[in-house]
């Protein structure tokens, strides 16, 4: 059976006497770059994120979709430095995530975002709340999530049963 080219490769370091040295050379090298390199058990790495909710009393979860959700995900990925946004509509309101790149100055990227959303509320359908601006940090993972429905309660009624 004819070797191919890996095969011949394979069988060149089998045969060289030189294999066992570089492997020796390949382990200190990377014993001794181990020590080298700076590591932390917990490093902190900052992503400035925040998520924005906004209110449409009475409308469908599609009309906050396409009059409110969509336009504001529009704006937001214009400003410099958003890496990704991402909304959730439900009935009469909208929750948009909003991460800009790592690295970007926490308080820079909230007024930007900020001055972006006021800047062009006048846009938004006329009942439309203003914008609750809350940061997120990258640390900010829930233990555990809950979702309440139902078809006897409100919004507002699982919202305090969730919270007793």
């Amino acid at each position: 059976m004819k070797d191919g080219f890996s095969g011949n490769i394979a069988k060149a370091f089998i045969q060289s006497k030189l294999t066992i040295l570089l492997m020796i050379a390949f382990l200190l090298i990377g014993g001794y770059s181990t020590f080298l390199i700076p590591r932390e058990e917990e490093p902190q790495i900052k992503v400035p994120m925040a998520d924005i909710f906004i209110g449409y009393p009475g409308a469908s979860p599609k009309d906050v979709e396409t009059k409110v959700a969509a336009p504001i995900e529009k704006m937001i990925s214009n400003i410099k430095g958003v890496e990704y946004v991402y909304s959730t509509s439900m009935q009469g309101q909208v929750m948009v995530i909003v991460q800009f790149n790592v690295g970007e100055d926490v308080e820079r990227s909230l007024v930007k975002l900020y001055s972006e959303l006021m800047k062009n509320m006048d846009k938004m359908p006329q009942g439309v709340t203003l914008p609750l601006i809350k940061t997120r940090a990258i640390d900010d993972v829930p233990v555990l999530g809950l979702t309440l429905w139902s078809d006897k309660y409100d919004d507002y009624q699982l919202k305090q049963i969730g919270q007793e």
